[in-house]
């Protein structure tokens, strides 16, 4: 309380003291041209400088105060500049996810021109299990939908697995890289058959395994098509799984075994397409319901 008395005191003097200053200035103002000899020549080295700094300080004090004008106006249209920049970094973010869509979309679309001889409903991958791959997942149609188990799950430019179980609104897809998964899968230009086996330990390096080929004369190379088999019970035939990498004969001299590279990214699932008939209700063998 006593510093804050103090300090009111400090300022009533210097208040004091400017007064007095600018009054000892208008009168030597006034007495300046009337005077001359040593007053004037007095005024000539204080007076005189004394108005000159405090021109310079008020035209400083005005420049500033310009100056924080500006600097204000500019702060404001910064702002502004800001907020458009905002604003066209969202539209911008939202066309590159417009464009994204489209693009899988386009390869939607020409997938199902590949196979246009099924019919197809599309739909959204809304859920899967933990894990960086799409081993097992959810879309968003169901029975509602008419989604039924073993219905095949295509996407990218193949085979993505089969669906397992169905809700209303739901479906869970079980795909090709899962650890249960079984495939029966052929060579596309020889019709040779084999099992294409689920093995998330392969995924991690961008492959599947294929076993149980017969070992015969047809010539299996690198880059042959493998796609599902029509002795398959539950996927329907010609549908594209992947690319050979790597054959062998195996060890009894009666078969060949190897690796395919998935023609689909299991990596980054959004969209799919659900081929609306089972293998069994295409080729008539599925059981009737029981009363």
């Amino acid at each position: 309380m006593k510093k804050k008395k103090q300090t009111s005191n400090l300022n009533k003097y210097l208040f004091i003291a400017l007064s007095a200053l600018c009054i000892m200035l208008m009168v030597l103002s006034v007495f300046y041209e009337k005077t001359g000899g040593p007053f004037k020549v007095a005024a000539n080295v204080t007076v005189i400088p004394m108005q000159q700094g405090i021109n310079q300080l008020g035209a400083f004090l005005v420049d500033v105060s310009e100056n924080f004008g500006t600097l204000k106006q500019a702060h404001a249209e910064n702002k502004k500049l800001q907020e458009q920049i905002d604003e066209l970094l969202m539209q911008n973010n939202t066309l590159q996810e417009e464009k994204y869509e489209l693009e899988r979309l386009k390869e939607l679309y020409k997938l199902d021109q590949n196979y246009a001889e099924y019919e197809k409903v599309g739909a959204h991958v809304i859920g899967k299990d933990s894990g960086n791959w799409f081993s097992t997942f959810t879309i968003d149609k169901g029975s509602l939908q008419g989604i039924e188990v073993d219905m095949n799950v295509i996407a990218g430019n193949g085979l993505v697995g089969i669906v397992t179980k169905t809700g209303p609104t739901w479906s869970t897809v079980r795909s090709i890289i899962d650890d249960s998964s079984n495939v029966s899968g052929m060579v596309l230009s020889t019709s040779d058959k084999c099992i294409v086996r689920g093995d998330l330990s392969l995924i991690n390096e961008g492959r599947l395994r294929f076993e149980q080929m017969e070992n015969n004369d047809n010539p299996v190379d690198v880059g042959e098509q493998i796609v599902t088999s029509h002795i398959s019970d539950k996927y329907v035939q010609g549908i594209l799984i992947g690319y050979v990498s790597e054959v062998q004969v195996d060890s009894n001299n009666l078969t060949r075994s190897g690796y395919i590279t998935p023609v689909v990214n299991f990596k980054n699932l959004q969209e799919v397409l659900i081929i609306t008939k089972t293998k069994a209700q295409m080729t008539g063998t599925e059981e009737p319901a029981q009363e």
